[in-house]
């Protein structure tokens, strides 16, 4: 049996550049959409807010934000991937 070597270069299914929805749960308070897009202007130059779906949970104490923007490589989704996930408020990114 013939073992291929181990990569940390993982291989994505994705042709960049294309559109691509993140969906954000978090902690339903003031300003947390605010710093949800902040994050993602960070990594995306030109996000437009207005492309986001925004859904509360049904007692209202999560919001969850689906950002869909022009992704240019796996390497920028990985990387605001990264960040959202450490938000304090941010309990899921998918």
């Amino acid at each position: 049996m013939v073992q291929e070597p181990v990569t940390s270069e993982r291989v994505s299914s994705i042709e960049y550049p294309c559109d691509f929805p993140i969906k954000v749960l978090g902690v339903n308070v003031d300003g947390f959409a605010r710093q949800v897009f902040e994050a993602v202007s960070r990594h995306v130059p030109g996000f437009d807010p207005a492309r986001t779906q925004m859904r509360i949970s049904g007692r209202g104490n999560y919001l969850s934000l689906t950002c869909t923007f022009h992704a240019h490589s796996q390497a920028q989704v990985d990387a605001l991937y990264r960040e959202l996930t450490a938000h304090p408020l941010v309990k899921v990114v998918l």
